[in-house]
């Protein structure tokens, strides 16, 4: 299979949400304060936390050996995403475009992670005094991403069986 035909091709869309990723980020850091809560709409509020962890802020306290680990992970999972799709064909739009975006998000958060130790998350959504994990749009490419990959799984559940 020649270059252009391969699904790598979707890689420009991974580049497109890390360059969007960091480049909201940046607006975070110069525009919000550490924890003080910008209110966008109701039930939406911009607020830049730190977060040392993962999801929901798992292993944040563990003294920085999870920065290490949690960056080498998303490394060799990148990588196993960008040969998968290498592997496809340009015409698998849905799972191309998944994987790039889940690729584009990893690679965002993996980039703070290594430069500062943390990644910066600053939307905050909430409903009364329950209040969701903070997220950036890398966190969010990374769901996007997985959805359609859970959707393009099942429209096309027998290419997908074994056996």
């Amino acid at each position: 299979m020649q270059f252009k035909e391969r699904g790598i091709v979707w890689v420009w869309l991974s580049l497109v949400v890390l360059v969007l990723d960091q480049w909201t980020k940046y607006l975070a850091i110069i525009h919000l304060e550490f924890m003080l809560p910008i209110e966008v709409l109701p039930m939406l509020n911009w607020t830049m936390v730190f977060n040392e962890g993962v999801a929901f802020s798992f292993l944040a306290d563990q003294g920085g050996w999870q920065r290490w680990f949690l960056s080498g992970l998303a490394i060799v999972v990148v990588t196993w995403l960008v040969y998968w799709l290498w592997q496809n064909k340009r015409t698998a739009r849905l799972q191309n475009s998944a994987l790039a975006l889940v690729i584009g998000g990893a690679l965002g958060n993996v980039y703070d992670r290594l430069l500062l130790g943390y990644v910066i998350d600053f939307i905050d959504v909430y409903y009364g005094s329950y209040h969701w994990p903070a997220f950036n749009l890398a966190d969010s490419a990374i769901c996007v991403g997985a959805v359609l990959l859970i959707i393009e799984m099942v429209k096309n559940k027998d290419e997908h069986s074994v056996g």
